[in-house]
């Protein structure tokens, strides 16, 4: 018979001592239990005691977290947080280097948990560890475990990050300038000031005046901290006022960081992250990849103004740039001087241009988005690549008019396509790593990945022999023949290139063509039911695969205020199908992690059900960054018995499927990803194919001499099996 419910088997360990093994009843109070724990070893004090978990981050329990001590688990016995924070305190203030080095030491370990942390914040421990900063005094290890500890106390937002001092923030920031700083001490030191600028907007301006651009690009160099470095970057730039982001300065090494937007475009921030971060000898982990991402995103906001401006069809300064663009292309010396005549040239050369408004084409970029931004990339394809300029509207002016290709209608048009694709405008997304390295290879990055595509438009144009009518199909041609190549992940422009070489109109067609095989490949009956019988064992393939991929297991990165401070969790399904482990990690794994280290554990006959997107609980919690379609799509969430949510947000949307359809097919519930019906719309196909092939090879035995009484007729059944 089961144990009741309210009952879970659990082993106490106390040093020196052997463990008792009890059965803890979840109704009664946690105080009474360790009173009779502390009987059992004839301790005195129940009161001055606590459990602790014996494995992972042994958290203190408290009668909110209870609930998650499952059968089997083993505990600690230990002082209470309040007399552990009490004795840490009087410690850390002691007069002996070693036993203070030793209480730091610890300090920083327990800080993570949240029922000590309240203790020690109570005792105004935070104060007591920003004097060790501020005096100046503390070095190598024992300043490092001060300043995990402060950030780790800092974290659980107990304490309002508005009341740090000045003098704090001063010495702090003191390290970061320092030339010849321990790796450890710049670590926390940057992570602190990115701390204070995410959480506090008055701190932000301090941070800002303190540091300055040149002395963290000196940092981008060194591996161990160069994560902290553009994490902190980032910070800056993302809370910086608007008006300062777009402030442009004649030096930028010297500047402050409020003055973001022109440090962002200079060569010498950009060549150290594209030569020691994306080519460095070091594989990119998860965490710089998404603090790369970010950066690349708010780079592209940058262009957010300009895209959301209209053009003015009175300012003089603006309609001269188009001007420009037809001196450009029609060597406008030699105007008449007529203005009735100058005026019907004037037009016949913006219709040659492309515009859609031939008489006055400011009217074109009236419309957000692309607003000015497509004014801006037009002038910059026509001063940087003049004979690519020059050539592209000579050459559509010269066919016949219902074959040429209007530049001037494509660039606008091209220009919103690509501020749809990078998503000029959106905040970064909390989980996502999706940066390209080819943007950090040039200074004029969006401008030159205009200008190479603008010329793909062209061609493609030409490929597709289209006519005005054909503008929108060219168009959706041209956002496929992109997307596909941004997924290729080109490291350079010239590989952009070469990848879009690659997928001219003809390919497009053939790949095109090749999934809408594996979507409706034929639709004959004999061809519908053999689909219907293979269906079943390859969904059963499918399945075994899901779950195969749960055995092995996926790391899963732990979201937070601190995201550079890379913390991962693991999960797997034990081999029998009956048990999620899960646990956390301190780095990211490499291969399979074993089952010993996960110190969690769900049976699955305890799982209710599996959500995702919006439905799941961490989802419905605030973030610092825009939750926003991306973060959602990515997240699931497992209920189990009694009331409990295990939160996923898986790192790509391949790891989303396998692990929804994984947990789907482990609780016997349809598996209904995208990945599912792909996977399964080709694996049919292929079958289908296979066996199909068989047939055409089969030989048809040839027909017995007739029987004289009457004809014979023979009819032969395939079997599809």
């Amino acid at each position: 018979m089961p144990p009741p419910a309210d009952i879970v088997k659990v082993a106490i360990e106390w040093p020196g001592a052997n463990a008792q093994l009890i059965e803890m009843d979840q109704k009664r109070p946690l105080s009474s239990i360790i009173r009779e724990v502390c009987d059992g070893w004839s301790l005195s004090g129940a009161e001055q005691f606590a459990l602790r978990y014996a494995d992972g981050p042994q958290l203190y329990i408290t009668e909110q977290s209870r609930g998650e001590i499952k059968n089997g688990t083993i505990l600690r016995l230990a002082i209470s947080p309040a007399r552990a924070a009490r004795q840490l305190l009087e410690r850390i203030q002691s007069h002996g280097i070693d036993a203070r080095l030793e209480a730091l030491k610890e300090l920083a370990k327990l800080s993570a948990d949240p029922t000590f942390a309240a203790e020690f914040i109570n005792m105004e421990g935070i104060g007591t560890l920003a004097r060790l900063v501020e005096s100046g005094t503390h070095f190598g290890e024992m300043l490092a475990f001060t300043l995990t500890a402060f950030l780790e106390l800092m974290d659980h937002g107990i304490v309002s990050w508005d009341l740090i001092s000045l003098s704090f923030i001063k010495q702090i920031a003191g390290y970061v300038n320092q030339p010849m700083v321990d790796v450890s001490i710049l670590q926390r030191s940057l992570a602190i000031l990115e701390s204070m600028v995410l959480n506090s907007h008055s701190l932000y301006h301090r941070v800002a005046q303190e540091i300055t651009v040149g002395q963290l690009i000196g940092h981008l160099s060194n591996q161990e901290i160069q994560t902290y470095a553009i994490a902190l970057i980032n910070a800056l730039f993302l809370k910086a006022p608007e008006d300062r982001r777009q402030e442009e300065y004649t030096n930028p090494l010297e500047q402050h960081l409020t003055e973001m937007a022109s440090t962002l475009a200079q060569k010498h921030l950009r060549s150290i992250i594209l030569n020691h971060v994306i080519r460095g000898n070091r594989p990119i982990k998860a965490e710089m990849a998404h603090q790369l991402y970010v950066l690349q995103v708010l780079t592209f906001n940058l262009l957010e103004e300009r895209m959301m401006t209209k053009m003015d069809p009175n300012d003089q300064v603006q309609r001269d740039i188009i001007f420009e663009l037809r001196r450009i292309a029609f060597d406008g010396e030699n105007d008449p001087t007529g203005t009735e005549k100058r005026k019907a040239m004037y037009t016949k050369d913006y219709k040659m241009l492309g515009f859609t408004n031939h008489v006055n084409p400011a009217m074109d970029f009236t419309q957000t988005p692309p607003g000015m931004l497509a004014l801006d990339n037009m002038l910059y394809l026509a001063k940087v690549h003049q004979d690519t300029y020059i050539r592209i509207v000579l050459e559509n002016s010269s066919r016949e008019d219902k074959h040429e290709c209007p530049f001037g209608r494509c660039a606008i048009e091209l220009t919103r396509m690509l501020c749809e694709i990078l998503q000029v405008g959106e905040l970064p997304n909390e989980g996502c790593n999706d940066y390209h390295p080819m943007f950090f290879t040039h200074d004029r990055a969006w401008e030159e990945f205009f200008c190479v595509c603008i010329q793909l438009l062209n061609k493609t144009w030409k490929e597709m022999r289209a006519t005005a009518e054909d503008f929108n199909k060219v168009m959706q041609v041209v956002r496929e023949q992109i997307t596909r190549a941004l997924a290729m992940k080109p490291s350079s422009l010239d590989q952009l290139k070469n990848k879009l070489r690659g997928l001219n109109y003809s390919e497009i067609l053939r790949l095109r063509q090749s999934e809408r095989m594996s979507q409706d490949d034929f639709q004959s009956p004999p061809i519908i039911e053999l689909r219907e019988r293979i269906q079943p064992e390859i969904l059963e393939l499918i399945k075994q695969q899901r779950l195969n991929r749960l055995c092995e297991g996926s790391c899963f990165r732990k979201l937070g205020n601190r995201r550079r401070q890379e913390k991962f969790w693991f999960c797997r399904l034990s081999l029998n199908h009956k048990v999620l482990h899960y646990g956390d990690l301190d780095e990211s794994p490499q291969g399979e992690v074993p089952f010993e280290l996960l110190s969690d554990k769900i049976p699955v006959s305890d799982i209710k059900s599996v959500v995702t997107g919006k439905d799941c609980p961490h989802m419905k919690e605030k973030s610092a960054l825009k939750q926003n379609k991306e973060v959602l799509e990515l997240a699931f969430s497992v209920l189990y018995d009694p009331d409990e949510t295990l939160n996923f947000v898986a790192p790509n949307k391949y790891e989303y499927c396998i692990w929804t359809d994984g947990l789907c097919a482990l609780l016997g519930r349809e598996m209904g990803s995208d990945l599912t019906r792909s996977d399964l719309d080709t694996l049919i196909s292929m079958e289908m194919k296979l066996r199909l092939l068989d047939l055409e090879n089969i030989t048809i035995p040839e027909a017995p001499p007739p029987v004289p009484k009457e004809p014979s007729s023979y009819n032969f059944t395939y079997n599809y099996s």
